[in-house]
Parts: structure tokens; sequence; C-alpha cells
């Protein structure tokens, strides 16, 4: 029997009607002019589109040449709603967006479920945005494609570079993390703390990464630490705050878009 992981946020993060969001998203992605290699993982905003889907655009942009060769994303977010110790998959089957459902890869599920970190919740992801907002870019550049959805809870870098080692794959897997960066400061601030967070993950300097400066430090920094392990090099491609696109400047959340390769 299928079980579907319902959208949350349509209509609210992002628009609910198919040919609108179609439209708003492929209008992003075109207005990336996207250079280099594709990348492995990415580490990617969060927020309303309007805030944030330029910047999520800049990463997503350098995906778009995969089209047909990935075919699984292994998306981890931070937990906004519910509080656990782990990381948390879904019952569900599929996710379904305005696009379309997207399949759970449930071959890469079972290689993961044994370990202890690892729970099945899915009160972790009911009203979640950090994992939803990202499929209709993933669906939009990358077409078919099957997903490992992971709500990232109080978890150590061990535990979620476990887990990311465990599903890393090949050149068919990308890696997609879920982080904005500072909340609420004046633009100039978080202009100065964005990017020191920044070079943090340039360097793959995850010590030097607070909750306050990035709300997906914990998946950001399993990622940084794998990077570590394998040699990847991290590079900023985008680093805008709400300010910049849709907000005023006095009370602002940074957004980053990451490439690692």
């Amino acid at each position: 029997m299928t079980s579907v992981r319902n959208p949350a946020v349509a209509g609210l993060f992002y628009p609910d009607d198919p040919r609108e969001l179609h439209a708003m998203v492929a209008g992003f992605l075109d207005a990336v002019h996207a250079t280099g290699t594709v990348p492995k993982a990415i580490i990617a905003p969060h927020a309303g589109y309007i805030y944030s889907g330029p910047i999520a655009a800049s990463a997503y942009a350098r995906i778009q040449p995969a089209r047909g060769r990935i075919t699984r994303v292994v998306l981890l977010g931070p937990a906004h709603r519910v509080g656990f110790h782990g990381l948390a998959l879904s019952s569900a089957n599929c996710f379904q967006t305005p696009l379309g459902r997207i399949t759970v890869d449930q071959e890469a599920v079972k290689k993961i479920a044994g370990l202890p970190q690892v729970h099945v919740m899915d009160a972790a992801h009911m009203q979640e945005h950090s994992l939803e907002v990202h499929l209709p870019f993933l669906q939009e550049a990358l077409g078919e494609f099957s997903l490992v959805p992971l709500v990232v809870g109080d978890a150590g870098p061990d535990e979620v570079a476990e887990v990311l080692e465990a599903l890393w794959g090949g050149p068919e897997t990308l890696i997609v993390i879920s982080s904005d960066l500072s909340h609420y400061h004046d633009h100039k601030t978080a202009q100065r703390l964005d990017r020191a967070t920044s070079q943090a993950i340039e360097q793959l300097r995850l010590e030097d990464i607070q909750y306050d400066h990035a709300c997906g430090r914990n998946p950001v920094s399993g990622l940084l630490q794998v990077a570590r392990q394998r040699g990847l090099k991290a590079k900023t491609v985008d680093l805008r705050n709400s300010g910049d696109t849709a907000g005023s400047d006095d009370r602002v959340v940074g957004y980053g878009a990451y490439v690692f390769e």
C-alpha cells in the first residue's frame, strides 16, 4: 500500500499551483549562469521562495547538467517542529509536491535503518519545511529521481557522517544539505556573520559553526566531516540575505549556496 507525505507549506513557502510553481523555479534556475563541474553535494537554504529561491537556484543550476545521471538524492535538513535525538526517516513511500510524486528509495533506507541514530518518526516530517522546499527545485533540475529524506535532530557530526558515508554512492547520488544562516540581525551584522560562516564551510572547519550561525548546523557539520575525510573542496556560489531579496534590512535571515566537488 502506498503511503504519501503530503506538502505542509505549499501555498505558504512556495506556490501550490503547479504551473505557477514551475514558472517560478524555472525562472530562478534560468537566471543563474552556472559554470564548473557537477558537485557531489550542495548546501542550500530553505526559506520562502521569494526570500531564498534565487540563492537556492545558484546551487541547483549546477546540478542540471547531470539530469538523467543523478537518480538518487539524499536530503538532510534540520528539525524545526519536533525535538529528538538522531536522524528521522519517514514511513511514507512517496513525497508529494504540486509538481508530482517522488518515490522514497527503500533500498537506501534499509541500508541505514539499522543504525542506532536513525529512527522512523513521521511526526518529525509532518509539518517540517526544511526538506519540502527543496523538492520542487530537485524536480525541475533533475526530473525523475528517488529520495532519501532525513530530518536531523540532536545529532553529532559523527552520527550524521556515518549516515552520509553509508549512502554516499557514486555519480548517481547527490547529497543535499538544507540550511539557512544567521537569523534576525541587521543587514550589516548578518553579512559579517555569514561571511565568517561561509569561510568556515569553505575551509571545512565544522567546529567553528555555531547553532546561531546556521540553523542546519548538525547536518552541515556531518557533511563537512565527510568532505574532510574524502578530500572534497567546498566553494561558496552565492551569499545573500532576505534584505537583498524581498525583506527589510533591519531584521534579516542569511542564505548561502555551496557546492562540494
